[in-house]
């Protein structure tokens, strides 16, 4: 009489499937990753989408297209500057109002360099800067 023998089944897990998923996982995370931070990034700015305004603005500095300063007290029309003198006339108003913003207003054709030498005052007298951006509304 021939009987059959019963086949056992091992209690073994194949991998190779899995090895498979996670490198396609892998792949998958890598290329993602280096679309999502091109290294051209072509930005316009100043814009914002958000439609957040200060509620406190005492000083505002303005840059125009020309590189030239001008400040304004609040809702004050604007006067034009000489550059070397507002670190003074910030100062001054600091001294009056130790919780006063500066909004800074500038044009977004002026060298970056312009931007940098009104947050440079702004950091070593410890005045809070807003960058003021244009409202470009919602997508």
């Amino acid at each position: 009489m021939g009987l059959k023998r019963k086949n056992l089944v091992s209690a073994t897990f194949a991998m190779s499937s899995m090895t498979d998923l996670i490198f396609l996982l892998l792949l998958f995370f890598v290329m993602a990753s280096t679309m999502s931070s091109p290294n051209d990034i072509k930005i316009n700015l100043p814009q914002a989408h958000a439609n957040r305004n200060t509620k406190k603005v005492v000083a505002k500095v303005s840059i125009d297209n020309l590189g030239q300063y001008y400040v304004a007290l609040g809702k004050e029309k604007p006067i034009k500057i000489d550059v070397n003198a507002l670190e003074a006339y910030l100062e001054s108003i600091q001294q009056q109002d130790s919780t006063m913003y500066v909004a800074l207003h500038a044009d977004e054709d002026i060298p970056y360099k312009e931007v940098v030498r009104v947050l440079d005052i702004a950091n070593e007298h410890n005045m809070k800067l807003v960058i003021a951006t244009k409202n470009v509304g919602k997508r």
